[in-house]
C-alpha cells in the first residue's frame, strides 16, 4: 500500500479533531448551560442538580470537525429521587422531570426555545450546535449489606436504568486494552468524519457511537496511520457481513441497531466498501504519490490531500532560488570580509 501515513495523520491533525479554541468555546457553552440551568431551578423553587455529567463524544474525545458547527454536546443532569416530587408529593414522572430541567433552562433569551426530546432536553443555538441534557435520578437502596446506589434516566418510556458515565468508562477501558488507545481514538474520528463527509449520508447511516463500538471491536493497530485506517475499515466491514447488529457495550440487553436488518449499520457497511473500493489503486505497484492522494481526497471528499502535494511541489521549486540567494549572500558576505581583511592590513 502507497505510503501516505504522515498524510493521513495531518488530516486528523488539521481537518478533523478539533482545534482547542473550539474546544475550550464548547466548554464555556457548558458552563454557562449549567449556570442557566441552575439558576432557573432555584427562581422556580425547584430541586437543585446534585451533579453534572459530560458524556458521549464530548467527553471521550472523539468528536470531529463539522463546516456548520453540527455539533452534539451531551451534559447530562444528576437529581436525589427524593427530590423529584410533585406539586402534590407525588413522585415526579420521566417526562415531568425533564419539563422542569426544559422550563428551567429557557431564560427566554433563546431564539428557539428548548426542547423536551425522549431522552434528554435539546438547547439549539443559532450557530448550528445544540447542547443536550440528559436528565438522571440517583437511587438509593438499603440492603442487608448497606445502601446500594444506581442511577436512572428519564426516557420516553419511563425511568431507565442508565448511567452515562458508564459509556465513559467503558470507552476509557477500551483505550488501555488496546495496543493503542491514542491511535484507536483517532481512527475512531477518522471513522466518524467519514460517515460525515456526505450530507446526503447523515440521515440514514450508522451513530457515531455505533462507529465507535465497531471501533473498539475490530481495531487494527499499525505504525502507519493510514494502514492501521484502513485495516480497520476492512475488519469493521467483514463484521458487518456477517452480522448488522451493534450491541450496547453497557446496557444489557440493548441494541445500538435495529434488528437483524438494520438500514444505518447496512449504510455504514457499504461506505466503508466504496471507501475500500476507492483505496485498491494505492496497491497497485505502480502507484504514484498523486494518484494515492487523490484516492484519499475522494475517500473523504476533501481536497486536503491533493493541496498537499501542491504544497510540497512549490516548496520544491523555491528551495532551488532559496539556496542560491543564501550562497549568494554567503560569497558577499565572504568578499566583504575580505576586503575589510586587506583593508585592514594596510592600515596596520
Amino acid at each position: 500500500m502507497y505510503d501516505c501515513a504522515k498524510d493521513v495523520r495531518a488530516y486528523d491533525d488539521q481537518e478533523v479533531t478539533l482545534p482547542k479554541s473550539e474546544q475550550d468555546a464548547m466548554r464555556d457553552r457548558r458552563d454557562a448551560n449549567r449556570t442557566r440551568l441552575r439558576n432557573g431551578l432555584a427562581n422556580a423553587n425547584k430541586p437543585a442538580p446534585l451533579e453534572f455529567i459530560k458524556q458521549g463524544s464530548y467527553a471521550m474525545k472523539t468528536m470531529v470537525r463539522d463546516p456548520d458547527n453540527d455539533y452534539d454536546i451531551d451534559d447530562g443532569v444528576y437529581f436525589r429521587k427524593e427530590d423529584l416530587v410533585g406539586e402534590r408529593g407525588a413522585e415526579m414522572t420521566s417526562l415531568q422531570a425533564r419539563q422542569m430541567v426544559r422550563n428551567a433552562v429557557d431564560d427566554g433569551k433563546f431564539k428557539r426555545a428548548p426542547e423536551v426530546r425522549s431522552n434528554c432536553v435539546r438547547v439549539i443555538y443559532e450557530k448550528g450546535y445544540h447542547v443536550d441534557l440528559p436528565v438522571y435520578r440517583r437511587v438509593v437502596t438499603s440492603t442487608a449489606f448497606g445502601d446500594e446506589v444506581h442511577y436512572e434516566l428519564a426516557a420516553s418510556s419511563g425511568w431507565k436504568r442508565s448511567d452515562a458515565r458508564d459509556v465513559s468508562d467503558w470507552y476509557e477501558d477500551e483505550r488501555a486494552k488496546s495496543a493503542d488507545g491514542v491511535q484507536l481514538r483517532r481512527i475512531n474520528r477518522d471513522l466518524k468524519k467519514y460517515a460525515r463527509s456526505r450530507y446526503s449520508w447523515r440521515g440514514g447511516i450508522l451513530s457515531g457511537f455505533g462507529i465507535t463500538v465497531l471501533t473498539t471491536e475490530r481495531f487494527r493497530v499499525n505504525n502507519r496511520e493510514d494502514r492501521a485506517l484502513y485495516d480497520t475499515m476492512v475488519a469493521i466491514r467483514d463484521r458487518l457481513n456477517w452480522d448488522l447488529q451493534v450491541v450496547h457495550p453497557v446496557t444489557p440487553g440493548d441494541y445500538i441497531t435495529s434488528g437483524s436488518d438494520d438500514a444505518g449499520a447496512r449504510c455504514f457497511r457499504d461506505k466503508l466498501t466504496e471507501a475500500i473500493d476507492t483505496l485498491q489503486p494505492l496497491f497497485e505497484t505502480d502507484c504514484t504519490r498523486e494518484r494515492a492522494l487523490k484516492c484519499w481526497d475522494k475517500m473523504f471528499a476533501t481536497t486536503f490531500f491533493s493541496e498537499r502535494l501542491e504544497e510540497e511541489k512549490r516548496a520544491a521549486v523555491a528551495a532551488p532560488a532559496i539556496i542560491g540567494s543564501a550562497a549568494l549572500l554567503g560569497a558577499t558576505a565572504a568578499a566583504a570580509a575580505a576586503v575589510s581583511s586587506a583593508g585592514g592590513g594596510r592600515h596596520a
